[in-house]
């Protein structure tokens, strides 16, 4: 085993390694308490770098449950516990624990695993996971999504006029990061977009850490209530988009169709606005890779990888648990045990990447895991591929000389959820 080891999905905050609960010799970890506030805007949090390089995988006790269990740090260790069958999405079982996981609140002792809601495939296994996830698999290939290319840019080119008409100084989070994707996923799946406000405050409470469990019941069950009513509607006259054809699987329960759709309406959303919108603030605070992407446009593909990478707006992690009782790269971990991936470290991991800490449009960011990796991998990536590569290509284009309004330290950033980003973005031209 190498002198390093490996780290959480994204530390949970005054999470702390457990040195008296290491299994080894010479493992116990030193204490310490690990904060997501970082020292600069698009970087992961000190804390968790030094973590990083220190080792690849160590204990860790999750606050504020003290559940003990592992974080995991590097691209290797990441890949591979994403990789293995034995680290599990669905929690619960053997533990009987508190999911570790900040603003779920879910303490408390259980017998047996968690509740699973329904049609949410991201917290299965196979083969639960592999029935509902295959419904989907036909619609989101990279052929599919190269045939909305049009509807996307069409997208992109409204609210760049209404950007353009509009006042000056203007926020590109509300006036063009939010709506191009909302508007994709809504057309994709048949939500009016017009009932928007239906949907974006309950998806951004699921994913406000310290919104508390009562806040996220309530949204999820408005949620789940809105889709379900659009379900219903559509199965009684189906029209063409995703909902309807999801409505119509006599294979799928009504619970589950609601449960999909909401899984791909907050996802095909929240994720790729925060991308658009911190990745133009990057861009323009390191105006050299803005003009490399408006003068050589074929860089753009290439540009939109290094952002992922670079950015990692992951920012709690992922959450796998131990299934079984075995050995992983010289550690013993034990049914029942937490795992958090680092995304973060991971796609600054220096073993891996060249340079990680600078941005590099020209460089190769193949490998990056801000999609995940393995069977959980994101079923939506290559429609926020495209979504930002359109995106990111026509805003250049138009507005070369586009530049913060605000000095960037006064970019107000979100900070507090289980995504980083930006929470407005105030710019001029």
């Amino acid at each position: 085993m190498s002198a390093r080891g490996s780290a959480p999905d994204t530390p949970v905050p005054g999470s702390a390694p457990d040195s008296a609960a290491s299994d080894t010799a010479g493992e116990a970890a030193m204490p310490y308490g690990i904060t997501l506030e970082r020292e600069h805007p698009f970087d992961p949090p000190a804390a968790i770098m030094a973590l990083h390089r220190g080792a690849e995988m160590r204990r860790m006790r999750y606050h504020p449950n003290g559940t003990v269990g592992w974080l995991v740090t590097s691209h290797r260790l990441a890949r591979k516990v994403l990789a293995d069958p034995r680290f599990c999405a669905r929690l619960g079982g053997p533990a009987q624990a508190p999911v570790p996981m900040p603003g779920l609140e879910l303490y408390g002792d259980f017998e047996g695993d968690f509740p699973v809601t329904p049609g949410m495939f991201i917290e299965m296994d196979p083969p639960d996971h592999t029935r509902l996830r295959r419904k989907l698999t036909g619609v989101f290939t990279v052929k599919r999504m190269k045939q909305l290319e049009p509807r996307i840019a069409q997208h992109v080119e409204d609210r760049l006029d209404a950007l353009a008409a509009g006042p000056n100084p203007a926020d590109l989070v509300r006036d063009f990061a939010v709506p191009v994707p909302s508007l994709m996923i809504c057309e994709l799946l048949g939500v009016p977009y017009d009932q928007r406000e239906r949907f974006e405050a309950d998806s951004a409470a699921l994913f406000t850490m310290d919104a508390g469990a009562e806040a996220k019941t309530a949204a999820i069950g408005r949620l789940f209530g809105f889709v379900g009513e659009l379900a219903a509607a559509k199965r009684a006259e189906p029209t063409d988009d995703l909902l309807s054809d999801l409505a119509a699987d006599p294979d799928l329960s009504e619970e589950e169709v609601a449960g999909m759709a909401v899984l791909l309406l907050i996802a095909g959303h929240e994720t790729t606005a925060k991308m658009l919108a911190l990745g133009t603030m990057a861009l323009l605070e390191n105006r050299d890779q803005w003009d490399l992407l408006r003068d050589r446009p074929e860089l753009m593909a290439g540009g939109v990888e290094e952002l992922l990478r670079y950015l990692t707006i992951i920012h709690t992690g992922i959450i796998r648990q131990v299934k079984t009782d075995f050995e992983f790269e010289g550690h013993r971990i034990r049914a029942g045990e937490y795992v958090t991936v680092s995304v973060q470290t991971a796609n600054r991991d220096e073993a891996h990447f060249i340079e990680p800490d600078r941005l590099d449009v020209t460089s190769d960011a193949k490998g990056h895991l801000t999609f995940g990796h393995g069977v959980h991998q994101c079923l939506g990536q290559q429609l926020a591929r495209i979504e930002m590569r359109i995106a990111f290509s026509r805003l250049i284009a138009r507005f070369p000389g586009l530049r913060l309004a605000v000095p960037a330290a006064e970019v107000p950033m979100v900070t507090g959820q289980n995504f980083y980003g930006v929470a407005a973005l105030p710019v001029t031209w």
